[in-house]
């Protein structure tokens, strides 16, 4: 069992909650039984490392029955060690490392998606990782990441994605004007959700949405600026009918994908 907190070994794996760290080795933090599981499911190829307390093993039997499947040992750390390895104040007994595993802009459009979700500027964490979650149930193809937007593998947004991290792929450090030259080359229209757009219910009635669509979402604080507004086809916002005075980026999200997924699927 490791039990020093202060060993190499755990101040590496700490490290990882770091961007230098993560793009110096090309791993990342998985935390939580959730994660864990969701890697060890669909991705087992990528976990390198798992740590765990006993207590946490005997509490989730199915991990223990998943790392051996996938022929990976459990290595058990002291309650400190967990606590120093993990980014979170309760990683709730698990940490594994994994590989970082992001997908070409190219392969993403050569597989003629009809759903995908665009993200540039985005930088809160915790609103990069509930769209690409929110992308996954709406049964999206793919994301990708534009502009300066926040690291894929950043320990908020991985928690953040619930392990839907690992059932769709995302592309990472893209330029839009690519983005939007591809998505048009693979005879997806790009609608843009911000402010200064048209009310949403204009692009259902006019049978817009059950297209193959690229949904491109800007940054929490700006919404997109105009020369990348220019770049897309169409421009909608999701109308406020209460008093509230905004919409959190992450819902006005959602409400868009599962409006293509809807109308995709009716």
């Amino acid at each position: 069992m490791l039990d020093n907190p202060r060993s190499p070994r755990v101040r590496a794996v700490a490290k990882l909650a770091k961007r230098p760290a993560r793009a110096e080795t090309g791993l990342f933090l998985l935390e939580g039984p959730q994660a864990v599981e969701e890697a060890l499911a669909f991705r087992p190829e990528l976990v390198v490392d798992l740590f765990a307390t006993p207590t946490a093993l005997e509490r989730y039997p199915e991990i223990a029955r998943a790392a051996s499947d996938a022929g990976m040992e459990v290595e058990f750390v002291s309650e400190h060690v967990l606590d120093a390895m993990a980014d979170t104040v309760t990683p709730q007994g698990f940490v594994a490392v994994a590989r970082q595993f992001p997908t070409s802009i190219r392969d993403i459009f050569a597989g003629s998606p009809r759903l995908v979700a665009v993200l540039e500027e985005v930088r809160d964490p915790g609103n990069a990782g509930t769209i690409i979650r929110a992308a996954d149930s709406a049964g999206a193809d793919a994301v990708v990441l534009s502009g300066r937007t926040v690291d894929l593998y950043n320990p908020k947004v991985v928690r953040s994605t619930t392990g839907s991290l690992f059932h769709l792929p995302v592309a990472v450090g893209a330029d839009l004007a690519d983005v939007v030259g591809r998505a048009h080359t693979a005879s997806l229209q790009v609608l843009a959700a911000d402010i200064k757009g048209e009310d949403l219910l204009s692009a259902r009635r006019d049978g817009e949405l059950a297209r193959p669509t690229a949904w491109v979402f800007g940054n929490e604080a700006h919404g997109l600026a105009d020369e990348l507004l220019e770049l897309v086809d169409r421009v909608v916002t999701v109308p406020i009918y209460g008093k509230a005075e905004s919409m959190n980026l992450a819902t006005a999200a959602s409400v868009c994908l599962y409006e293509s997924a809807f109308a995709q699927r009716s």
